[in-house]
């Protein structure tokens, strides 16, 4: 038996759980209309596509969404604070952007910050694009996949666009243009002194992207998301590390020291 799409088993364990109980308070100081955001996320329930209205320390914004899948996102990145950005950080890097779920996340947390985006999938870009409008001249895209190596690859993709990944058995498949992870932290940081976030969420690669980052690159950026399970910490020598969910959560060490004077 399941209950919007989820079988009741796992949502009585999600029950138990703090940071599912921190999401649902969070609602409430999300969502325009919590009730309807309920029915979508608990239920499954209602029609797409959908703009809702989401408060922000910028305001409300008003993204458009395209599946119950898009409020998942919009639950686990706003209200589940899988990404725990403050309002200082500036300059973002974001592999696998999606149609600008956590781009948005970003950008409303101040009027100061800037994402670099990367997101493979033609019609995501373009939801991407339109979500963002609003924030013009502080987002930059890249419609590309992130690899170990520039080139080309497979990418695995299926009807809402969430979980496509390169070398995914999703069903359907297309070419895709890839850049070299290090190339894109290295170019950035030409730019600017420091990456206050990198975000890592592309389905396939992360853990190897993760550990492919010199240490040189890594003191440079201040905290690193990233959608994979760490058994142990392996950034110990740059950063703090803990498990957040499915999200590993890394915080540069000297930043913690600082935090604490």
């Amino acid at each position: 038996m399941t209950v919007g799409n989820r079988p009741i088993a796992t949502m009585l364990r999600a029950a138990f759980v703090r940071q599912h109980w921190k999401a649902a308070i969070n609602m409430f100081s999300v969502y325009d209309d919590v009730v309807d955001a309920c029915s979508r996320y608990i239920l499954a329930r209602g029609s797409y596509p959908i703009s809702v209205y989401l408060k922000t320390p910028l305001g409300k914004i008003k993204p458009t969404i395209y599946s119950h899948h898009d409020i998942l996102t919009i639950n686990e990145i706003f209200c589940r604070h899988d990404y725990g950005a403050s309002t200082s950080e500036q300059i973002i890097v974001d592999f696998g952007s999606n149609i600008g779920i956590s781009a948005l996340y970003f950008l409303t947390r101040n009027d100061r910050s800037f994402a670099y985006c990367y997101e493979p999938l033609p019609v995501n870009c373009e939801r991407l694009r339109k979500n963002l409008e609003e924030f013009k001249g502080r987002y930059q895209l890249a419609q590309c996949a992130v690899a170990l190596k520039d080139g080309t690859a497979e990418f695995g993709y299926e009807s809402t666009g969430r979980y496509g990944g390169i070398g995914r058995s999703t069903g359907s498949t297309m070419t895709v243009r890839c850049r070299n992870a290090m190339d894109v932290l290295h170019c950035v940081l030409e730019d600017h002194q420091k990456i206050d976030v990198l975000k890592i969420d592309i389905e396939t690669l992360e853990r190897d992207i993760l550990l492919a980052i010199p240490e040189s690159l890594l003191r440079r950026i201040k905290a690193i998301y990233i959608e994979q399970k760490f058994e142990n910490n392996p950034l110990q020598e740059t950063h703090s590390f803990r498990q957040y969910g499915s999200v590993a959560q890394f915080l540069r060490r000297e930043q913690i020291s600082l935090s604490r004077r």
